[in-house]
This record gives C-alpha cells, structure tokens and sequence, in this order.
C-alpha cells in the first residue's frame, strides 16, 4: 500500500463532523514547519474504500476490463463503481470548503 509509517490523515472533524482542513506541515528531514490554512487535495477527502478504488484504477492504467479481473466483479460494476468515484469529486468541487476562520 502507501503507508510510509505513519498515521492515517484524517478528513473529518471527530467532534462535529465537518470536513478538516491542514494548518500546519512539517519537514521529517530538517524540521522546517509550514503554517497556514490549506484545503485538503480532493481525494485524500475520499472515502478510503475510495482511495484504494482510485489507485488500483492508476495501477492498471485505467483499463476497467483490468479492474474486473482484478476484484472479481463485471465490466458494469466496476465502471458503476467508477461513476460513483467521480460523482462524489464532482460534489466536493462544487460544495467546496468552508474557511476555518470565517465561522
């Protein structure tokens, strides 16, 4: 998978529920820190289902034939599957994101 040791980024506020946004990066390599207010890319903001959806997807060099084979499941569902991907980042680029200190 992608797991470089660390934890899981979560997308969502744990109190409320609202989609959280990065106010601080950092450097493992020579500590510098980055601090501001920045949207999270959009798929990182996908279900993690989601996310293992869309890299296999890449892996496969987008054939869904490929990705039937590869999960067991026909044409159709995979590429029903793939149309619920995309409606759900169509919806976040429409909704957009709320500014932390605008509330």
């Amino acid at each position: 998978m992608y797991s470089f040791g660390m934890k899981k980024l979560p997308t969502n506020c744990p109190s409320c529920g609202e989609e959280l946004a990065v106010k601080r990066l950092c450097c493992a390599g020579c500590e510098t820190e980055v601090e501001g207010l920045y949207e999270l890319p959009p798929l990182s903001s996908l279900p993690t289902e989601d996310r293992d959806f869309v890299l296999q997807f890449i892996k496969v060099s987008g054939s869904l034939k490929e990705m039937a084979k590869l999960l067991g499941v026909s044409y159709p569902t995979v590429r029903n599957r793939l149309d619920e991907v995309i409606g759900r980042l169509k919806a976040m680029e429409t909704s957009g994101g709320d500014d932390c200190n605008e509330k």
